[in-house]
């Protein structure tokens, strides 16, 4: 089943959003490699493509995994949660319709 992880930043934390972002990465790749993401990316503080300082406000990802408790569980794995990115994490089943 899919999971919608919602992750909200904390404040002042685009620097360390930035220091780890190829790990943050890499575990999406390996989501993607095993064919179970169905998409991912942050939430612009913004109203902009390019945020700049402004940074963000947080992300979705939403993946596929055997239960909400694995989907719990990577979501707390995550780079961004460990540094202190993240304030807080929702994880939520998730329903494909469209497209």
């Amino acid at each position: 089943m899919y999971y919608a992880i919602i992750a909200e930043d904390a404040a002042d934390t685009l620097a360390d959003r930035q220091a780890n972002r190829p790990a943050h990465l890499q575990r999406l790749q390996d989501l993607k490699a095993a064919g179970r993401l169905l998409l991912a990316g942050p939430h612009p503080a913004i109203d902009a493509t390019e945020p700049g300082p402004a940074g963000f406000s947080g992300s979705l990802i939403v993946a596929e995994f055997p239960s909400l408790e694995e989907a719990r569980r990577w979501a707390e794995e995550d780079p961004y949660r460990r540094a202190g990115v993240y304030r807080r994490v929702t994880v939520k089943p998730f329903i494909k319709v469209l497209p």
